[in-house]
């Protein structure tokens, strides 16, 4: 990955919770500085691989923010402070103890599929935002 390529947010393609998010996301980074890829995708497992992510393929949101991968908790908050107001404001629960943040993460995480569904098939962008993702 080049140093200077704009982060990328890897997230569960099958997940619907996952696949609104990056909806929502798309609609409040305005600047475009985001790319996205689904875990299942590729490229994913390419740059993952790259980045010595093995172990992370399973998770359900990745984000590779120059040549760093984050996951669960911190990834979410590295993703905020690209959006629009008042959404990077959320990023003031980085204060929050990594520990609990995580916990909480991985208990939607957990739960994902009972309440918010699971797709058949991987989702994709919509024409207007396919130059923003790397299949």
């Amino acid at each position: 990955m080049k140093e200077n390529q704009k982060p990328i947010i890897f997230f569960d393609g099958y997940c619907n919770l996952c696949s609104s998010s990056i909806q929502f996301i798309l609609k409040r980074d305005k600047a475009q500085q985001l790319l996205f890829s689904s875990l299942q995708s590729d490229a994913a497992k390419e740059l993952l691989l790259h980045n010595q992510s093995k172990n992370n393929l399973g998770n359900s949101v990745l984000f590779l923010e120059q040549n760093k991968v984050y996951e669960k908790s911190e990834a979410v908050l590295r993703i905020l402070k690209y959006l629009d107001f008042p959404y990077r404001l959320l990023t003031v629960f980085k204060w929050v103890p990594i520990k609990i943040r995580d916990k909480l993460y991985d208990f939607v995480a957990k739960h994902r599929f009972k309440w918010f569904g699971r797709k058949e098939i991987c989702y994709r962008s919509a024409s207007h935002h396919k130059e923003r993702f790397i299949e």
